[in-house]
């Protein structure tokens, strides 16, 4: 277990899993911050079993340890910073302190991105999907300016192609979504080649801009119980039952054994 703390956010150590912990009202000039040293900066969402998966797949691990900023999602990640780290986290008490609805973490990403007239590339999606996206986009954030927009499902022989052109379009945000080959892991393969920037992966993100898919009430989220409609929907996920005991067995082995 450790931490790191800055003025804007603080780093946590999960499991062996780096977790920020980014109140809403610093994220903006945290933003601000990675944009002006003109470097690529990857942004994770950060749900339990990715932070399960970082545990066991090398690729993934070593995405999640190099990127800028990681985000949890679940709140079994909460709990578990909670009760690994109790009341020594330097945060404000609340979950908005560390805890983001993927929707509502790039609505607010996009509102600080909009604010000083940033650009944004979108990559991912059925190409009606992605039209309807940037149209819903454009009418929202009227002063943040979309420099391309590509399928997800492109051939591999235009993968070099569409690299050089996210280059050249220099976006200060690359949004992927579902469809694309290789899925998140696609930004970390190509990072050095996709030049300067945020990236950030959302595998639905696309499907709700463009109303083709609800993201879960605040309420609903609020309490932890976002994967409900999901599980139901795909009854297969009620294994996961197994990996999250798994993780309560490591939280506890963690707390018991394990020091800074």
């Amino acid at each position: 277990m450790g931490t790191e703390t800055s003025e804007k956010r603080q780093c946590v150590s999960l499991l062996k899993v780096p977790v920020d912990i980014i109140s809403p009202e610093h994220l903006g000039p945290f933003i601000y911050e990675l944009l002006s040293d003109d470097k690529e900066h990857n942004i994770v969402l950060l749900s339990l079993w990715d932070l399960l998966r970082a545990r066991r797949n090398n690729e993934y691990r070593s995405y999640i340890n190099k990127a800028s900023l990681v985000i949890p999602i679940s709140k079994s990640i909460v709990s578990g910073l909670k009760f690994l780290y109790g009341t020594s986290l330097a945060i404000k008490p609340g979950e908005k302190s560390y805890r983001y609805m993927p929707f509502e973490f790039i609505i607010s990403l996009l509102a600080n991105l909009e604010k000083r007239e940033h650009s944004c590339y979108l990559l991912g999606g059925g190409k009606k999907v992605l039209m309807k996206t940037e149209s819903n986009i454009r009418q929202t954030f009227p002063k943040l300016r979309i420099v391309g927009r590509f399928p997800g499902s492109f051939k591999r022989s235009e993968e070099p192609t569409l690299i050089k052109a996210i280059k050249k379009a220099s976006p200060s945000l690359l949004l992927v979504g579902k469809g694309v080959r290789g899925g998140e892991c696609w930004i970390p393969r190509n990072s050095e080649n996709l030049g300067k920037g945020l990236r950030l992966w959302c595998s639905d993100i696309f499907d709700v801009f463009a109303e083709k898919k609800e993201h879960p009430s605040s309420a609903v989220f609020s309490r932890g119980l976002e994967w409900v409609g999901y599980y139901f929907r795909s009854p297969v996920k009620f294994l996961r039952i197994f990996p999250y005991i798994y993780y309560k067995i490591l939280l506890l082995v963690y707390k018991l054994f394990v020091k800074d």
